[in-house]
């Protein structure tokens, strides 16, 4: 059963965090949503080739290291995710944008899974400190206008011992791979909206985690990432 709340966050709560929010920061953050919301009516026909290939496997590995009860899906998207929510858990998945939540809605519904869908920047999360056991993300930090920034919201809303969970791909470390993704990544950014050069791992220790694992699951780009709040 899926329980969609309102179109925007707390007011309160979302403009005092918005505050350390610069103008441009403000216009790339909706520049992201609506590049995300013309993308949602065919977001899943672009990826489900590489979805059906590899994808499964790893949300099903990243899923299975998941700690409840509490638990926050950060830029949930069309809700590819949702198959892997379990019974028992109080779920909360949030999106930036309105048409990639409506997709999530469907499969929430279609799923019949115990959801409370909201839109959500993870920039300036709308919840109180230390609400959740477990925040899990899957290729979101590469689209973050400011990543650290979310990282950052993200330890905030976490319980001290609480555990971040992600899936991203980052820049590659070979010197000639790297480089080619670091040039095609303005194309690929006006293309997809999402970041191939980002450094992930190294933004989750900036933001203040405390890394326990990072397991690569395609060459050396495609990460998954498992850190703690101390």
């Amino acid at each position: 059963m899926t329980n969609q709340m309102g179109t925007a966050p707390d007011a309160t709560s979302e403009h005092g965090r918005q505050g350390r929010q610069s103008e441009s920061l403000l216009q790339a953050t909706e520049r992201t949503r609506q590049r995300y919301d013309r993308l949602a009516r065919v977001f899943d026909r672009m990826e489900a080739g590489v979805e059906s290939r590899r994808m499964h496997s790893w949300r099903a590995a990243l899923w299975e290291h998941v700690r409840g009860p509490r638990v926050l899906e950060v830029g949930v998207g069309t809700g590819k995710n949702i198959p892997y929510y379990r019974e028992g858990w109080r779920i909360t998945a949030i999106d930036l944008a309105p048409r990639m939540l409506a997709q999530a809605t469907r499969r929430a519904d279609r799923e019949h899974a115990r959801v409370e869908l909201r839109l959500g920047d993870v920039q300036a999360l709308p919840f109180p400190d230390a609400s959740f056991d477990t925040v899990v993300a899957t290729f979101v930090f590469c689209s973050v206008p400011d990543p650290v920034l979310g990282l950052q919201e993200v330890l905030r809303v976490l319980v001290p011992g609480g555990q971040l969970l992600l899936l991203e791909h980052v820049l590659s470390r070979n010197p000639i791979l790297g480089r080619i993704m670091n040039i095609a990544n303005p194309v690929v950014v006006r293309m997809m909206g999402a970041n191939i050069n980002r450094e992930t791992v190294r933004n989750a220790e900036r933001a203040g985690f405390k890394l326990q694992r990072v397991d690569d699951l395609w060459r050396d780009i495609v990460k998954l990432i498992q850190a703690e709040r101390l």
